[in-house]
């Protein structure tokens, strides 16, 4: 193969700088959330939070971890409508706190 078609050429290299990227990655693990109806259901939020917000942050890459479970008590529905307000005023307390740093 050509050096030129390799993804890694000088050639296929984008023009814009690695710091001006503005990158979003996120796990959501199962043993936080164990039905995957609830795991997406956060993705899908946290992905629109950060269409939302994404503009008011830093350039670069940012992460966002579950680190803890939401409570099945409180949340009983595997995507009810209170647990879907609850993740987005979450990820909006989030994405405001990250925005001002």
């Amino acid at each position: 193969m050509p050096a030129a078609e390799l993804s890694t050429s000088a050639a296929a290299a984008p023009n814009q700088a690695v710091d001006d990227w503005l990158r979003f990655g996120q796990v959501v693990p199962k043993r936080h959330a164990r039905r995957a109806v609830t795991r997406n259901l956060i993705r899908r939020q946290a992905r629109a939070a950060f269409e939302q917000h994404g503009r008011s942050l830093a350039a670069g890459d940012w992460f966002l971890r579950l680190k803890a479970p939401f409570s099945i008590a409180q949340f009983p529905s595997a995507a009810s409508a209170a647990l879907k307000t609850a993740v987005r005023a979450e990820l909006e307390r989030l994405f405001l706190a990250a925005g001002r740093s």
